[in-house]
């Protein structure tokens, strides 16, 4: 990964509450999978900075190198690597995420 790509993968980490690293965007997301997470993250009303990585080949792939984690959509939640959406749509359906969120500081009701 190029210094970089890594450091703007690191000060959009650093500089937002919620990162979500996704294929396209919220509105017009470019894969199912980021599609389920922002879905997600709008259903709980979580503000969140999005990265399409489709935008950015080096950071498409710096942040798989990043997180050593092989997939997108990725979320950070203060700086804090969640998970991919397999992951958040079953802490979600279990409750876990908006109890996630809430000892975060990120929603004030979950």
């Amino acid at each position: 990964m190029s210094a970089t790509a890594h450091d703007s993968i690191k000060s959009t980490i650093d500089g937002n509450e919620v990162v979500l690293f996704m294929k396209g965007t919220p509105v017009f997301p470019q894969c199912g999978f980021s599609s389920v997470v922002a879905r997600v993250l709008d259903h709980l009303q979580v503000n969140f900075e999005s990265v399409n990585v489709l935008e950015d080949d080096g950071i498409r792939q710096g942040i798989k190198e990043f997180s050593n984690w092989p997939t997108i959509p990725q979320l950070y939640v203060k700086g804090e690597f969640v998970g991919g959406c397999d992951i958040i749509k079953e802490m979600f359906e279990t409750g876990e995420l908006q109890a996630y969120f809430k000892d975060k500081g990120v929603l004030a009701d979950a």
